[in-house]
């Protein structure tokens, strides 16, 4: 049996209260709903439960420090085709390293390379047919977003699965305190 798992920093309500505000006016946009707006650090995808406990014990041996997290601006994925509208994370040196670390951490339990580059970001919608024009001046528009800091003292194992409905459901399976 397998599962679906990635790390990720869960957020904190003065975190998603002002993102959920900024979810209307695009057409196309399926926003996400307040449990599954996080920061992925790694999507680790379908393994089976041997490496699922390989990586739990390599995610518990990371050792970084608790670190403040700003999040600015916006962007998508799918230049021409887009397909996900996110707001941006401050590359925060702390942050970096941390994905760093869950990256060796997977290498570690067996679990392929990730081949794409770390782009911190939430992401805000899951986007259908959205024309390109309407959704750079939404992203421009959000161009000026800022929140305040926020202090990360942990990151969190997820285990994903879709629901009737097509949406995903996300649950943290193992939390990992920052020092």
């Amino acid at each position: 049996m397998s599962q679906r798992l990635f790390a990720a920093i869960g957020l904190p309500d003065s975190v998603c209260d002002p993102l959920l505000a900024l979810q209307a006016g695009l057409p196309g946009a399926s926003w996400r709903p307040r449990e599954n707006l996080h920061l992925t650090l790694r999507f680790f995808g379908d393994i089976d439960e041997r490496k699922a406990e390989d990586l739990e014990f390599e995610l518990g041996k990371i050792t970084a420090p608790a670190f403040d997290l700003t999040l600015k601006g916006a962007g998508w994925f799918g230049r021409l085709d887009p397909h996900a509208l996110w707001i941006g994370a401050e590359p925060d040196p702390a942050l970096l390293a941390l994905q760093a670390k869950c990256e060796r951490a997977a290498r570690r339990a067996g679990i392929d390379a990730e081949t794409r580059n770390f782009v911190p970001h939430i992401t805000l919608a899951y986007l259908r047919k959205t024309p390109v024009d309407a959704l750079a001046g939404f992203a421009q528009a959000l161009g000026t977003f800022r929140c305040d800091p926020v202090r990360i003292s942990h990151f969190s194992l997820y285990a994903s699965w879709l629901s009737r409905g097509d949406a995903n459901i996300y649950q943290p399976v193992t939390r990992y305190p920052l020092s």
